[in-house]
């Protein structure tokens, strides 16, 4: 048993995973991790491997790849990338999302050192969606301090 927030964690910049089971703990036959995505982050790119993925969307609205055209899933989605079958997520929107992942078979976490390296590795403009704002949104605070300044201005 995992308790929330257990597993082993791969921190990749505005994308995270947590392995919960894999290789060992399954006999090879599935892996099972979470993957967390900042707002207006990009995945790993269409891919396509010998695994079938299942993705269960857990919290806000992720953005998949998969049957050649993208689909928005929210929370309480069940998206399925059978083997050979191009794929790629991404969060497309303003909150954190995130996705427990089912990899048939298992086996998959050896390959998440290089993984990790290659998303830490990656430029920031290249980890951000299309649709994202070209300068995050400024505080509601900070605002109405710039306006009072402004207006003690002479």
């Amino acid at each position: 048993m995992l308790a929330p927030g257990e597993g082993r964690d791969y921190p990749m910049g505005p994308l995270r995973a947590v392995f919960k089971a894999d290789g060992a703990e399954t006999r090879k036959r599935y892996a099972i991790s979470e993957w967390w995505l900042e707002p207006y982050t990009r995945g790993p790119g269409t891919h396509s491997h010998e695994e079938d993925d299942v993705f269960y969307v857990l919290e806000g609205t992720m953005s998949f790849f998969v049957g050649g055209a993208w689909v928005d899933a929210p929370a309480g989605s069940l998206v399925i990338a059978p083997a050979g079958t191009p794929h790629d997520f991404e969060n497309r929107t303003a909150k954190r999302a995130g996705a427990l992942n089912l990899s048939v078979p298992g086996g998959f976490e050896p390959e998440m050192p290089g993984i990790a390296e290659w998303f830490r590795a990656r430029a920031a403009a290249d980890a951000r969606t299309a649709n994202a704002p070209s300068k995050p949104p400024k505080s509601r605070a900070k605002t109405a301090k710039a306006k009072a300044k402004a207006s003690k201005r002479p």
